[in-house]
């Protein structure tokens, strides 16, 4: 992993953000950046705010205040279609798929930014999936909704990349899922990022996200309370404290 730091500008960057759901404020002036190239992860309790920033990002939440960068374009605004047709996907919580689709349809559902590439292009794309996800081709034909958690977040996360992003943004990838099975995805997602493609991880379990990431912001409470090199936060007497049981 390790993403030289410094050389451009950040692909993503959260400036006092403030946001929530009418009289509630959930996000209090969030502040965060991700560099390009990168593994980021953000990490919080439930109810910390990350579901919040996330629908944020990907404009289902318009924000009270500050504004959401990317590629120091503001898209604070934009819709979720332009978001997405800009170069950010997202593969969302709890692995939803299209349950009553075949595994390669819930596919070619995430490739409508390539729709006008044609077939040949498309096909080259879930090509690559299925590089990245064995199991997704052998499987291509079933339902969705009878795989296994593990083999639909695999699904969700290939729905995502058929998109062709420049930032793959994944929601708790490790939730209810046994640790071999989080052990294959994060193996697959370390080919995805050194394919060129940064990576937002987006989780509970912080013991997955920084022994996983370069960096990593904590939020607690809607507040960025911690952030730096991953490594180095996982030795932070607060992070040890609060959420590795020391």
């Amino acid at each position: 992993m390790g993403a030289e730091q410094g050389l451009s500008r950040p692909i993503l960057s959260v400036r006092k953000l403030r946001a929530g759901y009418g009289t509630i404020e959930v996000l209090h002036e969030i502040g965060l950046e991700v560099e390009r190239g990168e593994i980021h992860a953000i990490v919080g309790a439930n109810g910390a705010g990350k579901t919040t920033l996330l629908r944020v990002i990907s404009g289902l939440i318009r924000p009270d205040a500050g504004g959401v960068f990317f590629d120091a374009r503001d898209i604070s605004r934009a819709s979720p279609a332009d978001i997405v047709e800009l170069g950010i996907s997202q593969a969302p919580e709890g692995h939803r798929v299209f349950r009553g689709l075949s595994v390669e349809e819930n596919l070619r559902l995430g490739a409508y930014r390539r729709a006008t590439r044609g077939r040949a292009d498309i096909d080259r794309a879930l090509d690559e999936i299925f590089g990245y996800f064995p199991k997704l081709f052998e499987r291509r034909r079933q339902l969705a909704g009878t795989l296994s958690g593990g083999e639909q977040q695999m699904c969700s996360i290939g729905r995502a990349l058929m998109t062709a992003p420049q930032l793959l943004i994944i929601d708790e990838l490790s939730l209810g899922l046994a640790p071999i099975i989080v052990e294959e995805l994060l193996n697959i997602l370390s080919k995805i990022h050194a394919a060129g493609t940064t990576v937002l991880l987006v989780e509970q379990d912080i013991s997955v996200a920084l022994g996983f990431s370069d960096r990593a912001s904590v939020i607690q409470s809607g507040h960025v309370v911690l952030k730096g090199l991953a490594s180095e936060l996982l030795k932070d007497p607060q992070i040890v404290s609060t959420y590795l049981g020391g």
